[in-house]
């Protein structure tokens, strides 16, 4: 099985966006743009390393770039049966998966950003990433400072993320040094992120979690906060308030993700810290990531690599569940380009076109017929033609 990943703050880079002008996806931009009563373009395209290192910055674009990655991947055929985010990075995760609206999501990066930036100016705090020292002994090194510090992210086995004041940071990063931590890095942010001190973030968001009203998914998403993977809006209407101020378990949902029959791990976004994360956490895993529009051939070639010779059969009350659709990955115009039923096709063949977009079947298999006809007006998702996959 395939799980979806979005990076979080600190993926963002200077000209992150540059690639992607001319690609279709790139519309999402000035929609976000008027969400958020901000030019995000100018931000992904013109804005230097200080400007977006800025909160408020940071954690608008680097969703918006993880959500134009979705939505180049999303129109080649390709989904995941699983998704989860670390940090910021579950608001894509939660979009992605449709418990959460574009607009709604957009509104809600917004207002965390502007409630944590709020809270670290009111009660200053920093981190710093302990490298080479068991979760455990980090957890010691914390306590021993006897100092406002806890454990902000579990990372991957070896990479903790330490949160607090300042004094505190500093008091524990020198007893982890003493425990045998191989490296102790100051990281260049502006708050104590998921600790104690972003309560008052937290009291601030869960009023527009509530209006946001998370929705149920199909597609599960796996929870920083428990480690488990859940489907209902209920559950994230409390989860997400609670992130804020609990430490992420990255390594924990990596592992849940593996316990639950996932193999193969995309990140969506800029960067691909957590790609490196799943090598160190998972065995035997596969991992890519995806952050221009040149790394989607390279997608369809993965994901090729990983499909069985033979499809395996789905078996229920003596059918067999063998039948693919393909669907559209724009609105407009379907023209097809002269597949003809009963030809084998592989996953990544294109089938036709919408516009300038193509429609590229994200299965192997046979193809039994078109659904849509030459010159039809379908909507996004609309079904195109279906398949055999034995």
């Amino acid at each position: 099985m395939l799980a979806f990943t979005f990076p979080g703050q600190g993926s963002q880079r200077p000209g992150m966006g540059r690639p992607w002008v001319d690609h279709e996806s790139w519309e999402l931009v000035e929609e976000a743009s008027q969400v958020a009563e901000r030019d995000v373009a100018r931000l992904l395209l013109d804005a230097d390393a200080d400007e977006l290192k800025d909160t408020r910055n940071a954690q608008l674009t680097t969703f918006v770039s993880s959500l134009i990655v979705l939505d180049a991947v999303e129109r080649l055929g390709v989904e995941p049966s699983f998704c989860a985010g670390h940090s910021l990075g579950e608001y894509t995760a939660l979009t992605a998966t449709g418990a959460l609206g574009f607009d709604e999501g957009v509104r809600l990066v917004c207002e965390r950003a502007d409630a944590m930036h709020e809270a670290g100016h009111d009660n200053p705090g920093t981190m710093a990433a302990v490298l080479g020292l068991d979760d455990d002994l980090v957890e010691v090194a914390c306590r021993r400072a006897d100092s406002d510090v806890w454990v902000a992210n579990f990372n991957a086995p070896g990479q903790v993320v330490i949160a607090g004041s300042p004094e505190g940071v500093a008091r524990a990063s020198a007893e982890a040094r003493e425990l045998g931590a191989k490296k102790v890095m100051a990281l260049p942010v502006a708050g104590a992120f998921h600790t104690p001190y972003m309560a008052p973030a937290r009291d601030r968001l869960r009023k527009a979690i509530a209006e946001a009203n998370p929705r149920d998914t199909e597609v599960p998403v796996v929870s920083n906060v428990d480690a488990l993977a859940h489907d209902t809006g209920d559950d994230w209407s409390s989860l997400l308030s609670a992130q804020l101020s609990s430490p992420v378990r990255w390594k924990h949902c990596l592992l849940t993700l593996s316990s639950l029959g996932v193999t193969d791990f995309v990140e969506l976004g800029p960067g691909a810290v957590l790609t490196g994360m799943a090598k160190r956490t998972v065995d035997a895993v596969r991992t890519t990531s995806i952050s221009t529009p040149e790394d989607l051939d390279k997608l369809l070639d993965w994901v090729r690599a990983a499909a069985p010779a033979t499809a395996p059969l789905h078996e229920g009350e003596h059918l067999f569940a063998v039948e693919r659709l393909v669907v559209s990955p724009a609105a407009g115009v379907f023209e097809p380009c002269g597949v003809a039923d009963q030809s084998p096709i592989e996953v990544g063949t294109v089938i036709g076109h919408i516009g300038d977009t193509e429609v590229r079947s994200p299965f192997d298999g046979v193809l039994q017929s078109y659904i849509a006809v030459a010159g039809e007006r379908v909507t996004l998702r609309q079904p195109i033609a279906w398949l055999r996959t034995v």
